[in-house]
């Protein structure tokens, strides 16, 4: 019951009824990656009239996260290449790192020193600062 009431009002949790209903119906599945998340683009590769190429789309696996795409994925989502990472072997770059989710708004945030967000004991103030005042 869960289920079906995140599907049919919210859209971050998953594809809703609407979507999962597009695709069905005018959907191709080109392929899925490492995440789960899976891949489609107009039936018979369709040129779109509203946007003259081929829409494609994914269906994130859990939570919609734009962050959890893997870099073959997105550029394919993004038109930048027209073979899609299951079509060919996908191999990244040696300077490329392992994919890491959005950790804005979590305990692993990054928070860089002097942050009052992060845990710890800060360090004192120095009394260096001088405030400016006009013409002074």
């Amino acid at each position: 019951m869960k289920l079906f009431f995140l599907r049919f009002f919210t859209w971050w949790s998953g594809a809703t009824f609407g979507t999962l209903l597009h695709t069905r119906r005018h959907g191709e599945f080109v392929g899925t990656d490492e995440f789960g998340n899976t891949y489609y683009q107009t039936r018979g590769g369709a040129i779109d009239p509203a946007l003259g190429f081929v829409r494609r789309w994914v269906i994130y696996n859990g939570q919609s996260e734009a962050s959890m795409t893997p870099p073959g994925w997105n550029g394919w989502l993004h038109q930048t290449v027209d073979t899609p990472p299951s079509a060919e072997t996908y191999v990244a770059r040696e300077w490329e790192r392992p994919h890491q989710g959005n950790l804005t708004g979590t305990p692993l945030a990054y928070r860089p020193a002097g942050s009052t967000l992060r845990s710890g004991r800060h360090a004192p103030s120095e009394g260096d600062y001088e405030a400016w005042t006009p013409g002074g």
